[in-house]
């Protein structure tokens, strides 16, 4: 189990469009324990494969207080969303900022397993939030995009600041 380099804001692979993912072996296996591994060191409750630069179509993400619910989203697609949820959002590729952000409250998402088995979740809440933002990453979009011009405007002078301060 390692801990995988996390991309920063404002790297340029953090808009790349992942691919999907044929392949269902013992690297794609290993590569998700690295991320859940990386995921909670950081800590975090969610990472997709383009944060670690690795731009396949696959997401972890653990929501539990526990951390014992890991659910893992190979070439995931949201097939239905309802609702309007606000919730302040960070990110592991932006450290240290949050801001709220407007998403749909529940989805229904159609995803593979590790073994290439298709599987279909609806859930709302944080879970729905968290799956919609790694889905966001893994085609390229971060959660400031979501936000105004002015929000992001200051976000990235503080995240500018705090980079600045090691």
């Amino acid at each position: 189990m390692a801990c995988l380099p996390i991309l920063l804001y404002p790297h340029p692979n953090l808009r790349k469009v992942a691919q999907r993912v044929d392949v269902f072996d013992e690297n794609l296996r290993q590569l998700v324990t690295d991320m859940f591994a990386t995921m909670y060191a950081a800590p975090g409750i969610g990472l997709a494969a383009t944060q670690v630069d690795i731009h396949q179509h696959l997401a972890v993400i653990d929501v539990s207080e526990e951390k014992n619910q890991p659910l893992v989203l190979v070439n995931a697609e949201i097939l239905a969303s309802e609702g309007i949820e606000e919730m302040e959002e960070g990110c592991l590729s932006i450290p240290q900022i949050n801001e709220k952000v407007t998403r749909k409250e529940w989805v229904r998402v159609r995803y593979q397993d590790l073994d290439g088995n298709e599987c279909v979740l609806e859930t709302g809440g944080l879970l729905a939030v968290c799956i919609q933002h790694e889905l966001d990453h893994l085609h390229g979009r971060l959660f400031i995009d979501h936000i105004s011009p002015l929000k992001r405007e200051r976000a990235l002078k503080k995240y500018d600041k705090l980079q600045k301060r090691g």
